[in-house]
């Protein structure tokens, strides 16, 4: 690998090319913080699929694009005067330092969940009002919810065993169920809600990330679709004209590959 030297030349390299883009090319001499923003969501995502699909090579060139849209942001700000690349590492080397006392300081820890605790008791203690805060209002709510869990777990309000939680959502289920039976639109809205809100509670129990779990799925019926898309195709079948139980005879050889 790189040494320290070879790294901080071509980040150095790196800062170079991001002024010589601001000064020369008209396209990112236009550019601001607001109309990066979808940008770097785009790329965010395109990173974690990448990390799904456990392609190295992709994850670096997609990390190389977000450290791109980070430095071109702190190239924003210095122009400015708000603060430059230089700002933004030290803030996080201190955000870090002080979120880190069992490291920097004389804390003890025993294990990963003391270490959590003490970052959300940390939190508070630097002004924020509710642990919550630090969750993004725009996160989508799959995310948005196991973040939330995450975080009241760090203060202690949690379940104590997975079959408690396991109960809770079965609790939930029948709700539901009797929600649909009254036939209640609202209500059976809000008790859906809630069973999603226990099974990514509990996937957090199973040590499972829900968001990765499902995008795994939504990944394996895609493919298994499109499967079923080029057999009809390679049949002179349209789906449309197919019967479900001709769609599933390709439906079991896709499951099989």
């Amino acid at each position: 690998m790189n040494s320290r030297e070879d790294q901080l030349r071509a980040f150095d390299r790196l800062l170079t090319i991001m002024n010589e883009l601001r000064e020369q090319c008209p396209w990112d001499k236009k550019q601001t913080l607001q109309s990066l923003r979808h940008l770097t969501i785009e790329e965010t995502y395109e990173l974690g699929d990448a990390i799904l699909d456990n392609d190295l090579n992709e994850i670096k060139n997609e990390l190389g694009d977000l450290l791109l849209h980070i430095v071109f942001y702190a190239k924003i700000g210095s122009e400015t005067n708000n603060f430059d690349i230089a700002d933004v590492a030290n803030a996080i080397c201190e955000k870090l330092i002080n979120r880190h006392p069992h490291i920097y300081a004389d804390v003890k820890v025993n294990n990963e969940e003391d270490v959590k605790r003490n970052w959300e008791n940390l939190k508070l203690k630097e002004g924020k009002k509710s642990v919550l805060e630090g969750v993004p209002k725009s996160l989508p709510a799959l995310v948005k919810a196991s973040r939330i869990q995450d975080k009241v777990a760090g203060v202690g309000f949690d379940w104590e065993e997975p079959h408690q939680v396991f109960e809770k959502l079965k609790e939930e289920l029948e709700e539901l169920q009797h929600e649909i039976n009254v036939q209640d639109q609202d209500k059976i809205e809000s008790e859906f809600g809630d069973v999603l809100f226990s099974m990514i509670n509990y996937a957090r129990f199973l040590d499972i990330n829900p968001e990765d779990a499902l995008e795994r799925t939504n990944k394996k019926f895609i493919k298994r679709f499109q499967y079923l898309e080029e057999k009809a195709k390679e049949n002179n079948k349209s789906l449309k004209d197919m019967t479900l139980s001709e769609m599933d005879v390709f439906w079991e050889e896709a499951k099989k590959i």
